[in-house]
């Protein structure tokens, strides 16, 4: 399954948001290593930050940009010489009345000139379908019967779809899925829960951002996507560097000026920090104990915390690692100076510790 990450698109939809030039190459670039196989820049139209983008970075990646189905927006994507031109457009009823106010056939007409403008000029074209699983798939078949595109991608515009809506409405549609691409939004916070069921059915793209970024509650997380894909059951892949993913992720959100919650699975400060008596003493002995996975196939780092949370199970293990004996005194006195610490120990500066008790 091939991964277009939106970041720095979705990024500044969010409102005061807005990132630099060189923030954005940075950031690309960062993206790039990582094995995406688009990066979303921006949308053309209304800057010419995306050209500028383009102009300085030499990518594996392809470059895309979006474009309303209107001329003026195709032609911005073009000069700005991205390598993809994605067009989108509302597909459901609702949104053809209250978002684009025209009837079908006009949206239709004016997204097959606008595709067809685009691949005149020798570009790669993808379709978006705004508030797709909220259109009936049938209409989908038709609408994508009718537009030459690479991918046809669904959009859960409203973040409404949960991941059994997901599959009810992919088995559905009769177009290939292997030209199928999905785009989640976290509103009820199942849009990597939806990206995974979509990549068990086997659409062939997922619109992906690292730590979810994105208007209102964000996006599908690039990165938990990848680690869902790699130690769950669904039968798919992607490119992106398993080792390489959480440092290169961590240092989007860097050149971004991007930050997570602590508890923010995978990318958190908190996610691979144990401190739990009862999970140190264990994991000192096994971290699968209490870790879905290793931290490091991801380029992760566990942290064994030791402190006043600390027990006797935890104070033995770390007794036997400094090769002192575990006796009852030396467990009671070092439990009392992990108590007194100012902060929580690291594995290393605990066993340091238990090396010193006499």
């Amino acid at each position: 399954m091939k991964l277009l990450d939106l970041t720095l698109r979705e990024g500044e939809q969010r409102p005061g948001v807005e990132y630099t030039v060189d923030e954005k190459v940075e950031a690309v670039r960062e993206l790039d290593a990582l094995g995406v196989d688009f990066v979303q820049i921006g949308f053309p139209v209304a800057d010419d930050r995306t050209r500028r983008i383009c102009e300085r970075v030499d990518l594996e990646a392809k470059t895309t940009g979006i474009a309303r189905a209107i001329p003026s927006d195709v032609e911005a994507a073009i000069d700005a010489d991205v390598d993809v031109v994605t067009v989108f457009a509302p597909t459901s009823t609702r949104h053809l009345e209250h978002v684009l106010g025209s009837p079908r056939e006009a949206m239709l007409e004016s997204v097959v000139d606008a595709t067809d403008r685009a691949r005149a000029h020798g570009l790669e074209v993808h379709f978006d379908a705004m508030d797709g699983f909220r259109t009936e798939p049938s209409v989908l078949d038709e609408t994508f019967d009718a537009i030459d595109a690479e991918y046809y991608t669904i959009a859960d515009t409203v973040g409404s779809r949960t991941p059994a809506g997901v599959v009810d409405h992919l088995e559905s549609l009769s177009t290939d899925r292997s030209r199928v691409g999905v785009h989640f939004h976290d509103d009820l916070g199942v849009s990597v829960a939806n990206t995974l069921a979509a990549a068990r059915l086997g659409v062939a793209k997922a619109d992906v951002s690292v730590g979810g970024i994105g208007e209102r509650a964000g996006n599908a997380s690039l990165e938990e996507v990848v680690a869902g894909i790699a130690v769950g059951e669904e039968p798919a892949e992607t490119h992106v560097d398993e080792a390489e993913l959480l440092p290169r992720a961590t240092a989007v959100l860097d050149a971004l000026g991007e930050s997570v919650e602590p508890s923010k699975p995978l990318l958190g400060d908190e996610v691979f920090a144990h401190e739990s008596g009862l999970h140190t003493a264990a994991m000192l002995e096994d971290p699968g104990t209490f870790e879905p996975f290793d931290p490091a196939r991801f380029g992760g780092r566990r942290r064994l915390l030791f402190g006043s949370s600390t027990g006797n199970g935890a104070a033995r293990r770390l007794l036997e690692r400094a090769q002192r004996e575990p006796t009852e005194d030396r467990i009671h006195t070092l439990l009392e100076e992990l108590d007194a610490a100012a902060d929580e120990l690291s594995l290393e500066d605990a066993i340091a510790l238990a090396r010193r008790i006499d």
